[in-house]
C-alpha cells in the first residue's frame, strides 16, 4: 500500500515507517519540520492546515495517523492547544477522506481496574489528553459509521525502547540516570505504580498488521501493550541490565495517580496475529540501554 504518516518524524512515527518499508509498503509522510527519512516521500505541511493534508493524502491507501502532543501533566497547563493539535488535527486526517485509518490512542482514555483493561471498559479520561484521545477516537468511530472511512484504533499503552528521547517516561529516564545522563528518577509515591510497557518496534507491528485488517465502514479497537511493571520492577531491571544504580528521588503520589493500568491484549492477538516480540522488560532496558546510554556527556561506556 501506499501509506500516508503522519507524526513521522517521532519516536513511534520512525518505527512504523522503518516496518513499512521492510514489509514492502511505500510510506509517504507529512512533515513541517524535516525532509523526512531517507528514500522516503516527505510532503511538508502542518496538521492543522486542512487542504495540505489532503494534498498529503492525496492517491495514498491508507493513513496512520500519529502525529499529537501527548503529555499528560503539561496537557493541563496547555489544554486548548492539546484539543486543538488531537482533535482538529485528527477532523483535518478524516476530512481527507482516506480509505483505510489508523488512529494512535492511548490506554489512558480508560477508566481505572483492577483487572486488565478490555477495550469494551468504560472511558474515563482523567486529563486533557487522555479527553482529546477519547475525542478524537469518537469521530474516527462516527466517520466509519458513516461509511466514510474503515478504521482502527490502536490504544498505546508505554512504549519504551528504540531510542526513545524522551525522559519524561519513565524507561527512559531511568536508562539516563544510570549513565550519568539526567539527575535522579523521581519516584512518586512508593513506586508500586504498575503499568504496561510494550516496545516501540511491537507498536509498529501492531500498526502495520491493522492496514491490512480494515474494511470500509467498519472501526476496530485494539489495546497495544505487552509487559506490566511497577516503577520499582523498571529501576531495578536497569540495575540488572546496566550493572549500575539508578539515582532516586522520592516525591508524594499524585493525587487520584492510578495504582493499575494493564491490558487485555486478547483482540489484537487473534485478529490481527499480533505478537509482542520485543516488549519483555529487561530487553525493553536493553535495548534502550544500547541505543541511548553511551555518547557525548554519558558517564562511561558499556
Amino acid at each position: 500500500m501506499r501509506v500516508l504518516v503522519t507524526g513521522a518524524s517521532g519516536f513511534i512515527g520512525r518505527a512504523v515507517v522503518a516496518h513499512l518499508l521492510a514489509t514492502g509498503h511505500e510510506p509517504r509522510v507529512l512533515t513541517h519540520t524535516t525532509s523526512g527519512p531517507d528514500g522516503v516521500e516527505a510532503v511538508h505541511g502542518d496538521l492543522l492546515d486542512r487542504a495540505a493534508v489532503a494534498r498529503a493524502a492525496a492517491d495514498v491507501d491508507a493513513v496512520v495517523h500519529l502525529a499529537a502532543v501527548g503529555r499528560v501533566r503539561e496537557s493541563f497547563e496547555q489544554p486548548l492547544r492539546y484539543y486543538d493539535l488531537n482533535v482538529t488535527g485528527t477532523l483535518n486526517v478524516l476530512a481527507a477522506r482516506p480509505e483505510r485509518l489508523v488512529f494512535a490512542s492511548t490506554g489512558t482514555v480508560y477508566a481505572p481496574a483492577a483487572h486488565p483493561l478490555t477495550e469494551d471498559d468504560p472511558r474515563a479520561p482523567a486529563n486533557p489528553y487522555s479527553a482529546s484521545k477519547a475525542a478524537a477516537e469518537d469521530a474516527v468511530a462516527w466517520a466509519a459509521r458513516a461509511g466514510l472511512v474503515g478504521a482502527a484504533t490502536l490504544r498505546l499503552f508505554n512504549a519504551a525502547g528504540g531510542g526513545d528521547p524522551d525522559t519524561t517516561r519513565v524507561v527512559t529516564r531511568a536508562v539516563e540516570a544510570a549513565a550519568g545522563r539526567v539527575g535522579a528518577l523521581t519516584v512518586f509515591g512508593d513506586g508500586s505504580a504498575v503499568r504496561d510497557f510494550v516496545h516501540v518496534r511491537d507498536i509498529a507491528s501492531a500498526a502495520v498488521l491493522a492496514l491490512g485488517h480494515i474494511d470500509v465502514g467498519h472501526h476496530d479497537v485494539f489495546n497495544i501493550g505487552a509487559t506490566a511493571a511497577s516503577v520499582r520492577d523498571v529501576v531495578a531491571a536497569v540495575e540488572r541490565v546496566t550493572g549500575r544504580p539508578v539515582p532516586l528521588a522520592h516525591a508524594p503520589a499524585h493525587e487520584g495517580e492510578v495504582p493499575v493500568l494493564r491490558a487485555d491484549t486478547s483482540r489484537a492477538r487473534e485478529v490481527l496475529g499480533w505478537r509482542p516480540r520485543h516488549s519483555a522488560l529487561d530487553d525493553l532496558v536493553r535495548d534502550q540501554w544500547l541505543s541511548r546510554a553511551w555518547g557525548p556527556g554519558s558517564a562511561g561506556g558499556p
